[in-house]
């Protein structure tokens, strides 16, 4: 994982520049508390990045936003899905894979709607006018 200052998001490609090209994954999002509280529940202090999560969020319930559009920095995304935290995570910490299944821990996944660009530190918006 490299962190960026920015990066883009498109309804064809995903996040430009990830390994990732599914039509239907094409960007996850990481709920910061929640990470911490899996590395709580581990004993350790861990990267963000090792979770392999796209972006890192602030203060959003990130299950309450299933089946939902919002805007991501400039992007539109759905939120589709929880993410299943895998055995790469046990690799990273023992017991780390058991600590992030409970409440969505893992993060959710979306599919792009419109392109966009999302910064360090942008905005997301649960709120979108019809």
């Amino acid at each position: 994982m490299a962190l960026a200052e920015s990066i883009t998001l498109t309804p064809e490609n995903g996040v430009m520049g990830d390994h990732g090209t599914s039509q239907r994954r094409q960007v996850t999002l990481l709920d910061e508390a929640a990470w911490q509280t899996a590395c709580s529940e581990v004993g350790t202090e861990l990267d963000w990045t090792i979770r392999r999560a796209n972006i890192l969020v602030q203060g959003l319930e990130l299950p309450s936003l299933l089946n939902q559009q919002i805007r991501v920095g400039t992007a539109l995304v759905e939120v589709i899905g929880e993410v299943t935290p895998c055995h790469f995570m046990d690799a990273a910490k023992p017991g780390l894979e058991a600590a992030l299944t409970p409440d969505w821990r893992g993060g959710v996944y979306a599919r792009i709607i419109e392109a966009g660009h999302v910064e360090i530190g942008g905005n997301i918006s649960t709120q979108l006018s019809q």
